[in-house]
């Protein structure tokens, strides 16, 4: 199997945290034996200096891109907008944090290269073991009780779905986030559940994570991800995803 990635950082504010990402995810693949890879920044409205950040390391390396959203549209959007435009064969999206490490990919990696699924996510609750800095408890609360209404909403049978460390096959990614409609938080349970209706299979792989100070997402985004499931229903029900 050809090693071929892209990897898409969606971006809003993270001019501070930014610099370290992309020199820390570019070391990682230059030492890897890579027959092509990118680095995909999405910016999504920033007000900071995040597209100079950006741009600076654009300008410096031909494997890194900047990418801008017109206007703050949400982390949904962003992922889209790189997936969409990505060049690799599989396609990686990782949260600007680096929550989920970038040497976690080898455990992607190995799980679509040794099996037959199309999709391989990170999954912090197959082996919470592997958390080294846990959420504040009610997150984490809110966590697993969200998965509890992922499921009855959607059927999805993933212990995870909002680890933010997805890697998709190229005609996957693109058949997938052509046809999603969510632009905020509660896309990963939407392109997951199109994916599943679609036939593709999906692998969840243990990976070390920690929660990093600075998150974006908050009491009221976390709400509106729940009202997010029943859209998925909804715009199944009206045929939006065929």
């Amino acid at each position: 199997m050809t090693r071929s990635i892209s990897i898409i950082i969606p971006a809003y504010n993270e001019q501070s945290r930014l610099p370290d990402t992309l020199r820390r995810v570019e070391e990682y693949l230059q030492q890897g034996d890579w027959n092509f890879h990118e680095i995909l920044v999405v910016d999504d409205g920033s007000t900071d200096g995040t597209v100079e950040a950006a741009s600076e390391f654009a300008n410096a390396n031909p494997n890194i891109r900047l990418l801008r959203n017109p206007g703050n549209r949400g982390k949904g959007f962003s992922v889209r907008h790189g997936m969409l435009e990505a060049r690799g064969d599989w396609r990686l999206f990782s949260d600007a944090d680096l929550s989920t490490p970038i040497e976690e990919l080898e455990k992607l990696w190995c799980a679509v290269a040794e099996g037959d699924s199309e999709i391989a996510i990170g999954s912090r609750a197959l082996d919470r073991s592997l958390i080294g800095v846990h959420q504040p408890g009610y997150r984490e609360s809110m966590g697993r009780f969200f998965n509890k209404v992922m499921r009855a909403a959607t059927g999805l049978k993933i212990s995870d779905t909002q680890c933010g460390f997805k890697m998709f096959r190229r005609d996957v990614a693109e058949e997938v986030f052509s046809r999603q409609k969510l632009e905020r938080f509660g896309f990963d349970a939407e392109v997951l559940y199109v994916a599943t209706r679609r036939g593709y299979r999906i692998v969840e792989v243990p990976v070390r994570w920690n929660h990093v100070e600075g998150s974006k997402v908050g009491m009221l985004t976390g709400l509106h991800a729940f009202g997010e499931l029943l859209e998925i229903r909804l715009n199944s029900m009206r045929g939006k995803y065929r």
